[in-house]
Formats: structure tokens, sequence, C-alpha cells
């Protein structure tokens, strides 16, 4: 938006503080090679747009703004004489991208001293060589920590994920090489009873009860009612006096095994009234192995799919067989990422899920959401490890207007009130030297708001800290880009 042009009053210009050191001569050339224009109320640039201009306030009222989903969100609002905006950094030139970072109204008619872009990088290269010198260096230098220790950050959080995922991937594959181990040897010593029973002289009829036995009892290990420990205490006790009184040996060692089956006095009443006495010991040692192997086979089928399930949860954390940008349900994506942290979370903090199904998916990059919902785990981890070492995280989704809410709640020590404004700034840590980059949150900031046009907020005292994600349920034009 262009405003009225007025002449340009050196001395005017040179009350202000950006330029009260200039000679006379600077601000004569200030003058020639700027403009000064009135602005009635309303836009001045837009945040995206060409950076052609560097805006110093004269008189009047300007708001800056920066856009957070489909809304404008107010940055500053001053009136002070002197402020300025625009392309501050064209003296970088091409080698970063000019454009306007944010957008610029006036709510009042106000005027503003006009500089050229390529004016103004001329001018500061020529009059302040060596201030452009550590300018730049700050700039390219910030820049190039940022993504050294960006991608170091990256590595530890990698590691710590290897780590967990190892961990939680030993113990199914440990028990399925046990039960692998147990189950061939349970299965020599059936083949071997039998045999046993084989070579008696047993009528066709009693070896197919056997075996109609043996079916029906495979079958009632499928459909075991889980018990409470007392509950499976008084029918290991039962079972053991009911095989006592038939004389078999070791009752107490078969009877935790026949409760864990799901088989009762009942049962074995059953199997009694259909064998021969003199039989009923091989044939209750051989459901016994029967018994054990279906358990075994159970425990190896628990095992290879809780592998499977972590190989599963590893595929959609990392997102490395899925497209870039993709419609999304939070909710697998948050699964996922705390299974994978459920390592370092541990067993001292319970997690709580508060999630509403009922959300729709969204647009979005999958593989940078599950970094920033990492990112947020970690530090309410830390929080609660700073507060002893326990206490609850939740985590809620919801709606929120036309936005959907993820919010990461922990029982932490909290965060300052001095630090709030501070904690998404890059480099920022409150944890120990050593124990943190300060680009965490910096990361999350920018994959949220930057990509996703969403936006996080925090609200935190001691025992309650709220960390809220707000993503937009519709794709914004520029993300398909």
């Amino acid at each position: 938006m262009s405003g009225r042009t007025a002449p340009c009053d050196p001395q005017e210009i040179g009350a202000l503080f950006l330029f009260e050191k200039l000679t006379p001569e600077q601000l004569g050339r200030l003058c020639a090679e700027g403009r000064v224009e009135r602005f009635e109320p309303g836009p001045v640039y837009a945040e995206g747009d060409p950076a052609t201009c560097f805006y110093v306030m004269l008189e009047g009222t300007v708001v800056l703004y920066r856009r957070v989903g489909g809304d404008d969100v107010e940055v500053t609002r001053t009136s002070q004489r002197g402020v300025y905006a625009g392309s501050m950094q064209a003296y970088l030139g091409d080698r970063v991208r000019q454009v306007y970072n944010n957008s610029m109204r006036v709510t009042e008619p106000t005027r503003f001293f006009v500089l050229p872009a390529d004016t103004f990088a001329g001018i500061m290269q020529e009059w302040f060589p060596m201030a452009v010198h550590l300018l730049e260096g700050l700039f390219f230098g910030s820049k190039s920590a940022q993504r050294a220790i960006g991608q170091r950050e990256r590595l530890l959080a990698l590691g710590s994920l290897s780590a967990g995922l190892t961990h939680e991937l030993n113990n199914p594959a440990a028990a399925a090489v046990r039960a692998t181990a147990t189950l061939r040897e349970r299965v020599g010593k059936m083949r071997h009873k039998l045999a046993v029973i084989a070579q008696g002289s047993y009528s066709p009829e009693v070896m197919a009860n056997l075996i109609d036995i043996q079916e029906r009892t495979a079958e009632r290990v499928a459909k075991a009612p889980a018990l409470s420990p007392l509950e499976a205490s008084d029918r290991e006790d039962t079972v053991t006096d009911w095989l006592d009184d038939q004389g078999i040996p070791e009752g107490w060692r078969i009877a935790p095994t026949f409760v864990q089956a799901g088989l009762d006095v009942d049962w074995l009443d059953q199997v009694k009234a259909a064998v021969d006495e003199d039989i009923l010991p091989s044939a209750i040692g051989w459901l016994n192995y029967t018994v054990e192997t279906e358990l075994l086979m159970d425990e190896i089928n628990d095992s290879t799919a809780r592998i499977s399930h972590l190989v599963d949860a590893a595929k959609q954390y990392s997102q490395l067989d899925r497209a870039p940008f993709r419609h999304a349900d939070v909710h697998e994506l948050l699964d996922s990422t705390l299974l994978m942290l459920s390592g370092k979370i541990g067993k001292r903090i319970k997690v709580v899920k508060d999630y509403d199904r009922t959300l729709p998916e969204i647009p979005a990059y999958p593989a940078e959401l599950n970094q920033v919902w990492t990112n947020l785990i970690d530090n309410a981890v830390a929080a609660m490890s700073s507060a002893g070492g326990e206490g609850t995280l939740t985590v809620r989704t919801a709606s929120d207007h036309d936005r959907l809410l993820v919010e990461f709640r922990d029982t932490g020590v909290g965060i300052p009130a001095e630090d709030r404004g501070r904690i998404f700034d890059p480099f920022f840590t409150t944890k120990p030297v050593g124990e943190g980059t300060g680009l965490g949150l910096d990361i999350s900031w920018r994959i949220v708001v930057n990509k996703h046009h969403g936006n996080i907020q925090v609200e935190s005292e001691p025992g309650d800290t709220r960390f809220q994600v707000l993503l937009p349920l519709t794709a914004v034009e520029e993300e398909s880009a």
C-alpha cells in the first residue's frame, strides 16, 4: 500500500534515536535517497511479500502482526517515534530470502521515513562496514550453530529412542526364545507319554476318548478366564487336593498349570469318568503336557505380536513409508511416540490418555509432528524427574473451534514466570549445563507455527504445566507448496 509523499526534513529525521549520531551530510543523503510517506489507517505491507523498503515511524501508531493459522496475531503495538520495521536484513543481500517477516498496519494517520531496501543496504555497507560484518557473523553464526546443535539434538533423540525401542523389543524377543526352548522340551515329553499310552492294551474307544479330551482341553485353554491372585490360589489348592486323592504324583506342580488353563475339578471329574483308573495318571500327565504346549504357544504368539506391534509403531513414528504431507490421525502419532519413549518415561510416571476419538484426521507433516510430541514429552519427563521422578503425564485431545487441541500436562516443578516468555527462544534452556540444547521448543515452535500454521501456548505453575498445541483442521494453501 502506497501513501502520500511529503518533503523530507533532515532535522526531523536527525532527532530520531536511530539517526541521532549521523552528520548533517549523512542526514542530507538519507533525505535525498529516501522519502517521507503518510499512510491512512490500514495495511502498510504484508508478511511474505518481497521486502522492498525500510520503514522508520515519524509519528502515529503501528501494529505488527504474524500469521498464525488463519488468523493475524498481534505482536507489537506502539506509538514511539523512531521505531523501525521492514527490510531490516537487506544488507545480507541475496544470501537470505528478502521478504517481510511480519505484517504492518497503522491505526491512525501515520508518517514514515521510507528508504528503499537497496539504498538501505548500500548505506549500511558504506557507513558501517564493521557493524555489517558483525551483524553478518551474528546472523549466519547463529544459523550455523542452530543447525549443528539441532542435528546433535536429533541424534541424541534418536539414540534415546533406539535405546528405548531396543529395551522394549528385548523383552518379548527373550520371552519367545525361552518359550520356544521349553516348548521343544514339552513336545518331546508329550511324544514319550503318548508312546507309553500306545504301548498299553487299550481299546480304540479309550484312545478315541483321550484324543477327544485332548482336543477339548486345548479349546478350553484358549478360553481360560482371567483370575485374581486370590481366586487362582484357591483353585490351585482345590485341584492339588483332587490330584492327591487320585494318587497323581507331584499334584502341587501340575495344579498351577491346570488352573492357568481354566481347568477345574469338574473338568477333571469328566476326564476320570472317560478313562480307566489305571490309565488316569498317564492321561493326566499327557493332558498336562498338552496344556503346557498350548500355553507356551500362546506366549510365543503374544511375544511375536508384541514385536510386530513395536515394529509397526516404529514405522508409524518415523513415517518412513508415508508421504511427507498427508491427512493423519493425531492419536496414532501420539500413541507411536509414547510407545517409542516408554523406556525413557519409565514406570514411575503414570501416562493418562484423554483422547477425543471423534476428532477428524488433519492435514499435516506427521514425522515432524512426532518430533514435536517427542520434545514436549521429553521436557515433561525432565520436569517430573526434577520433582522426584514420579508424576502423571496426561495427553489430551479436543476440539477448539476450528482447530484441534493436543495438550501435554505434567505434574513437574513448573516453569518460573520470568522464563515463560523465553522458552521458545533458540538456545534458551532451564536444564543444567550439558543436559539441554535450548532448541527443542524452538524447533517445535517452527514446526507448529511456521509449517502447520498452528500455535503453541503454555500455562504453568508448580505441579501443573500444560503445553497446548493448536493445529488447523483444514489445509492452508502454502502447506501443499
